[in-house]
């Protein structure tokens, strides 16, 4: 039987969880103000709520599978910034987890490492769900798998 990406996880206050700090850091990408803690404070959720008014989604406070399709950023070999940062996170939490091909500096640049590592988590994935790209672009499947927890634990 062939394995299905994790789901969207749903993060709301008072979560404190990776999850969180992905939150943070694409709102930032965003050009939405505020800091990366991992604590889904009243921060969080001022800017998740605006996020979702100027997106015109339910503004509910709640990030869910329609305000992470919103809230992802499309990041691949050359992109800079929060949303590489909040891939490098991930792919380092794998690293840690006993995946050491997987193992970033969080620098928020997608240079040759990044773009292996990419490739690598895609590989892995790709070994579940054989449908999966491997191809080194952090699109919308990518970041579900990512952000959903897959080769994680």
């Amino acid at each position: 039987m062939t394995a299905q990406l994790k789901p969207w996880p749903t993060v709301r206050q008072p979560d404190r969880a990776q999850a969180v700090r992905d939150v943070q850091h694409l709102l930032r990408g965003h050009e939405y103000v505020l800091g990366v803690d991992g604590i889904f404070g009243p921060a969080t959720d001022a800017a998740v709520r605006t996020f979702q008014k100027d997106q015109d989604l339910t503004v509910d406070g709640i990030v869910g599978p329609a305000t992470w399709r919103q809230l992802i950023i499309q990041v691949t070999g050359g992109s800079r910034g929060e949303a590489v940062r909040a891939v490098q996170e991930e792919l380092k939490i794998r690293a840690e987890v006993g995946n050491p091909d997987l193992d970033v500096v969080v620098d928020g640049v997608f240079g040759p490492k990044t773009d292996a590592a990419v490739r690598t988590f895609q590989e892995g994935v790709s070994r579940a769900v054989p449908s999966f790209p491997v191809d080194g672009i952090v699109g919308p499947l990518t970041w579900q798998a990512l952000i959903g927890g897959m080769l994680a634990d």
